[in-house]
């Protein structure tokens, strides 16, 4: 693993390759790995738990299916986010049925909300409450896919700076610089609500509303 890449990078890389190679642990471990953050990319997307469930796997049958395909000297994460992403984008227009929905520009495209968590999952803020809640998931779903798709990865994923760019094969500096413009996007439409949000620092420096956790899917 060469220096800079997170660890689980190189890991998910050793996985697939043996994957390919024809082990079938090596498989079911890759897919261990990466479940809750399938299901958690998927529904910061689509905006269903039960769709996101049914989504990761989905694209996981997917990466089994052409594993063949998988080119050993390009990493496996930005290859896994594509399909995965290229899913939920098919899931998204066949519901919609309309034109494409694109996960790489700014403009805003009307996504569906996100479902409220139920009563017996954990929630760890008074923000994923009631009212305050179902506004936040509102303003969240105005956002861009692009804007969801990052948001979430870091979020709901807590993945970090270096683990979204090999997540999704860009630059760090570009990751860094979508989030920050999506925080404040996001912001903006929680201005009017700000007084009433429970609120923290989200690493830019800026104030921004507290992101609601997700349970891990297992």
């Amino acid at each position: 693993m060469s220096d800079g890449q997170p660890p689980l990078y190189g890991e998910t890389d050793r996985l697939m390759r043996a994957a390919k190679a024809g082990d079938p642990r090596a498989f079911d471990a890759l897919v261990e790995s990466l479940r809750a953050r399938a299901f958690r990319v998927a529904y910061g997307l689509v905006g269903s738990r039960d769709d996101a469930m049914d989504l990761a796997q989905e694209a996981f049958l997917k990466i089994y299916r052409s594993r063949g395909s998988f080119d050993e000297s390009q990493p496996f994460l930005p290859w896994f986010h594509r399909i995965l992403k290229n899913t939920c984008i098919s899931f998204l227009r066949k519901r919609r049925g309309a034109g494409p929905v694109s996960l790489d520009g700014d403009e805003d495209e009307e996504l569906p909300a996100l479902e409220p968590q139920s009563r017996d999952e954990p929630v760890g803020s008074e923000l994923v409450q009631g009212e305050v809640q179902a506004t936040f998931q509102a303003a969240f779903a105005q956002l861009s896919a692009a804007d969801r798709e990052v948001l979430a990865l870091r979020h709901f994923d807590d993945l970090s700076y270096g683990e979204i760019a090999a997540a999704l094969g860009l630059p760090e500096g570009t990751v860094m610089s979508r989030l920050f413009h999506a925080r404040r996007r996001l912001r903006d439409r929680l201005r009017p609500l700000l007084a009433s949000l429970a609120i923290e620092d989200l690493d830019d420096g800026t104030t921004s509303p507290r992101f609601p956790r997700l349970a891990r899917s297992r």
